[in-house]
């Protein structure tokens, strides 16, 4: 009887936070304008199959074509209960698929996973709801949530959390006011620590920096003690909006809340720093992480590098670029078309050639035209040799970039 008593209370504790969350979310959304950013693409605005491309489509090509041989063979794939077991080759296969804007496509891979036993794990479920969620599939991934139940799968507060990021990713903000509303109580589900980390992006995202340091309190009240999750999505939001009083404000409440700053903790300081030009700051923030023992990551250089970019620096971009390697870092995608098209605009077409070979080693795909530019630089230059090797080394590699020679006018 006391065990019950207990479930109770607490769902009674948990239903009344919600609805106060619930609350600040109804305060936001009317008060606070969303971001003004580039919405994402809009797969399907209702749980029917979306419309399938017209004739004039582009997306019928051969492109189309190799898109729906690797459908063929995913789903044959899945078979396999190793293959299933794989999150990996599914979050690649998603991503890839809805780059192209190819929902339909996702939607038939991931309903398949309906057919196999492992729909009933939870977990497993949980990773197509994410999945939909990232490529913007926001009704998808809330049809799959309704449908647990005739699916035979438990909903716990993983797949709410799981909806609630859904909700993020495609930026249904105020979808989240309406489930913090109705289905923590409808559910018996009580709030995680995931639960407010997600609330908390939520708001960051919207833009509505002041609730997100609101749902602090409410973890607390419920028991919860924030983790560096929490701090360093707002220590990333406050940064971003060049906020750098409160953001650095954050720090003592770290300290005060016994939470450990990590990498993650610093590099959106050091991104704030760097974008508003306070190269200095940003270079001896990268010293202080040293000294503290953390090592700077290529996120962290990746940061500084651009502050020297956005100055035209391209030899300091060089040195931080060096230091990628040094540290035991791997470029990204982002610092090749950061440094590539700097360096043709400085007629530094060597370390261009040589940033182009790296990318095309490290298999790290960017854009043909920013590789392009290299080439052209180089026939310029009358660097032919070397622009033809680049043209070769392009074409031979798994991801093709059809690079070209530019002909004489």
């Amino acid at each position: 009887m006391l065990g019950l008593n207990h479930r109770k209370l607490a769902t009674a504790m948990s239903s009344s936070i919600y609805r106060r969350l619930h609350g600040l979310f109804t305060r936001s959304t009317t008060a606070t304008s969303l971001p003004k950013t580039n919405p994402p693409p809009k797969p399907i605005t209702t749980t029917t199959s979306p419309p399938k491309p017209s004739p004039s489509d582009p997306s019928l090509s051969p492109k189309l074509q190799k898109f729906k041989l690797i459908v063929k063979k995913f789903k044959k794939a899945s078979k396999s209960d190793r293959f299933r077991n794989r999150y990996n080759y599914y979050e690649t296969t998603v991503r890839r698929l809805a780059a192209a804007k190819l929902y339909t496509h996702i939607e038939d891979i991931l309903d398949h996973q309906k057919k196999y036993k492992d729909i009933t794990n939870e977990r497993f479920t949980v990773r197509l709801i994410s999945l939909y969620g990232k490529s913007g599939m926001f009704e998808h991934a809330h049809k799959l949530f309704d449908e647990m139940p005739q699916l035979n799968c438990e909903r716990t507060v993983l797949s709410f959390n799981a909806l609630l990021a859904a909700c993020v990713n495609s930026k249904k903000f105020d979808k989240i006011g309406e489930f913090l509303s109705d289905l923590p109580e409808k559910l018996s589900i009580e709030p995680d620590r995931v639960s407010y980390n997600t609330v908390i992006k939520a708001f960051c995202e919207m833009g509505s920096l002041e609730s997100a340091l609101l749902v602090i309190d409410e973890m607390e009240k419920n028991g919860l003690e924030p983790d560096s999750i929490t701090f360093n999505t707002l220590l990333e939001a406050f940064y971003k909006n060049k906020r750098f009083d409160e953001a650095d404000k954050l720090w003592g409440l770290m300290e005060s809340k016994n939470v450990v700053p990590t990498v993650r903790s610093y590099n959106p300081k050091l991104r704030g720093l760097a974008a508003d030009n306070r190269i200095s700051e940003a270079i001896g923030l990268i010293e202080e992480m040293k000294s503290k023992g953390l090592k700077p990551d290529v996120y962290s250089f990746n940061g500084l590098i651009r502050g020297f970019v956005d100055d035209g620096n391209l030899e300091e971009a060089k040195k931080w670029y060096k230091q990628i390697g040094e540290s035991d870092s791997e470029p990204t995608k982002v610092t090749f078309r950061m440094l590539i098209p700097l360096a043709c605009d400085k007629f530094d077409f060597e370390f261009g050639i040589e940033l182009c070979k790296e990318a095309i080693s490290r298999r790290v795909v960017i854009d043909t035209s920013i590789m392009q530019r290299v080439v052209d630089g180089l026939v310029k230059e009358l660097m032919i040799d070397e622009a033809e090797e680049l043209v070769k080394l392009g074409k031979s590699d798994n991801y093709y970039y059809k690079l070209e020679i530019p002909t004489k006018e």
